[in-house]
This record gives C-alpha cells, structure tokens and sequence, in this order.
C-alpha cells in the first residue's frame, strides 16, 4: 500500500479541522490520495458530524480512509472553543506539525500537509520562527534562504523574495545573492514538483513602474538587474524586472511559469485577488514535499459551518501530485 499523506491540523480552534473533514468528504469526488490527520480528534468531532477513525498509525489510517477521516491522535488540547485560540490549542498544533514532519522526513508519509495556525499563540509558548515554511525548513536541515515560499493556484504561482518582514526593510534586504538563491530554487522545484522542464521566471521590480530607469529608485538596476544576467548566464529563462502593476493582466500571466516578487504583498495580493478559494502554498528547496492552504485560521468563522474548502483541498492534491512526480523521477 502507498504511504499516505501526513496532515497537521493546525490551530483546534480554527478552521484546520473543519476543512479538513470537509475534504475528506470530497475525497472520492476530487480524486484525493490518502490522507491521515494529526491532531486533537475532538476538534474535528466539534465541528463535524462524520466518521471518524482514532489511529496508532499511518498505515492504519491508510486502512481507513475510504470509510472514515483516520486521525493519528497527538494530544488532549485542552477545552477546544471554536473561533477562541489558547496556549493549550498551540501546543496541541506544534506538537502535530512536529509529528507530521517526522513522519514526512522518515519516509512513512509522502508528503507533508500543514493546516492554519495561529503565530501570535505559538509565539507565546516559545515558537521562535516567522511560520511554518522556516520551521519545517530547518527540521529538514534546509538554510531559510533557500527554502521558498511558492503561492500556487489554478490562474497564478507566485514567490516573495521577501517574506514576514515590515515593508520599510525590504529594500536593504533584498540582495543579488538572495534573490539569486530564490530563483535558483525556484526553477529547480518547478521542474521537480510541477515538471515544468524549462520554468520561465519573471521578476517585478520593487518601485513604481521598476524604477523608471533610477529616477525613482535603483533598486532594479543595482540588484535585480545584475541578478537576473547571472541567472541567464547559468541558463535560466529570467526575464524583467517589470513594472508590478502589469504583469498580472491574463496576456501577462501566459508568459511566465511563475513570478517573482519583492514583498509579501507585491506577490500575495495578486494570487488572493485570483485564486482565493484555490491557494497553495508550498515550500520549494526541501527535501520533501510539503503543502498548505493559503489562508489563516478565520477564527471570525470557526465553528459555523461556512468555511471553504477548496484550498485544502487543492493543497492536499497538490502534495500528492508533487509527491507521485518525485517517486517517478527517483525511481
């Protein structure tokens, strides 16, 4: 039997387990791969009226799938209140997102699925990272540079250059050897989790209009000039910089692989604008496959029944297409 897919619930009061029992029931519909669940079973039992399995393990849960969502049970969170986040809550979900990798990076499970969590409590019980992408990253012995934040949808794949940082660091972040890093994993996990042969890379420029030539800004002749020549030297299809504002119109879109943008939000506004209910976001530059739904944990909606789906769904499918590719390529 296939190795399943290992997902971490995230926050128990969020809506991780509520979106995650909804895309157990678009299993068959969607053609989902087998999944198990890590987590408080009494999250989901909350928010959810289906079968559920309690499991020891992930070939156990494998064993279920196809008449109840299987959880591998991590720990007692405490008393679970949808749409209100504790201390208790957040341990239960980093515990769960520690699991899951393990059994990733063992081999017991083929990819990796990370549910919505909330950074201000993990932060309070010590969580010292900016997310979960430099989390799993440095549990796989993977440098935070080289890791990359790949937002993907069914209309746009997007990569900030620069992530969880406030807006008025970006432009002394930014360096020729960063963005050079990113690109390079950038195209690298293209070819290996899309099987994008030959990845087209455009870069938008960090000021209005890329700068209009330095008259309002250098950063796109100091820096991303000089990194996108070296890139086309080592082959790479790097085109730009671009003005921002342009490159995300469809004749725009149909000319590039993926764009790769200065800041958070020059890259996440686009792909949220387009692909809400759809967004995944997955972290290139690993040795595993690794995948989430590119949304927070809405605590405003926990707990009623109205949270969407797709974009779990859509990471779930996204793992394990990525993880079939990989086994196909290794083997």
């Amino acid at each position: 039997m296939t190795a399943p897919l290992a997902v971490s619930m995230g926050d128990p009061a969020g809506v991780g387990p509520e979106i995650l029992a909804k895309a157990w029931e678009a299993r068959t519909k969607r053609a989902l791969p087998p999944f198990v669940a890590i987590g408080d079973a009494r999250a989901v039992a909350r928010v959810w009226a289906g079968p559920i399995a309690i499991v020891d393990g992930l070939a156990a849960g494998a064993a279920r799938f196809d008449d109840a969502l299987p959880v591998l049970q991590v720990e007692d969170a405490g008393e679970i209140v949808s749409g209100v986040p504790d201390v208790e809550g957040a341990r239960c979900a980093l515990h769960a997102l520690e699991l899951a990798a393990g059994l990733v990076r063992s081999g017991a499970a083929r990819a990796l699925v990370t549910g919505p969590v909330s950074k201000a409590q993990l932060y309070a019980i010590g969580f010292d990272y900016p997310g979960q992408t430099e989390f799993v990253a440095e549990r796989c012995g993977i440098a935070g540079e080289n890791a990359v934040m790949l937002l993907a949808g069914p209309s746009l794949r997007v990569v900030p250059i620069t992530t969880h940082v406030p807006l008025a660091s970006v432009s002394g972040l930014l360096s020729v050897e960063l963005i050079l890093a990113k690109a390079r994993a950038t195209a690298r996990g293209l070819t290996r989790n899309f099987g994008i042969d030959a990845p087209r890379l455009a870069f938008a420029g960090l000021n209005p209009h890329a700068g209009e030539g330095g008259a309002i800004g250098r950063e796109e002749i100091d820096i991303l000039e000089p990194a996108i020549a070296q890139l086309q030297a080592e082959g790479v299809d790097a085109t730009g910089p671009f003005a921002a504002d342009t490159m995300f119109h469809p004749r725009a879109r149909a000319r590039y692989d993926v764009a790769l943008c200065c800041y958070h939000d020059q890259a996440l506004v686009p792909i949220k604008t387009l692909d809400f209910d759809d967004g995944v976001n997955m972290t290139l530059g690993l040795p595993i496959v690794r995948t989430a739904p590119d949304h927070g944990t809405a605590f405003g909606i926990a707990g009623r029944d109205i949270a969407h789906p797709g974009a779990m769904i859509a990471a779930i499918a996204m793992a394990g297409e990525a993880a079939d590719r990989r086994a196909l390529a290794d083997a």
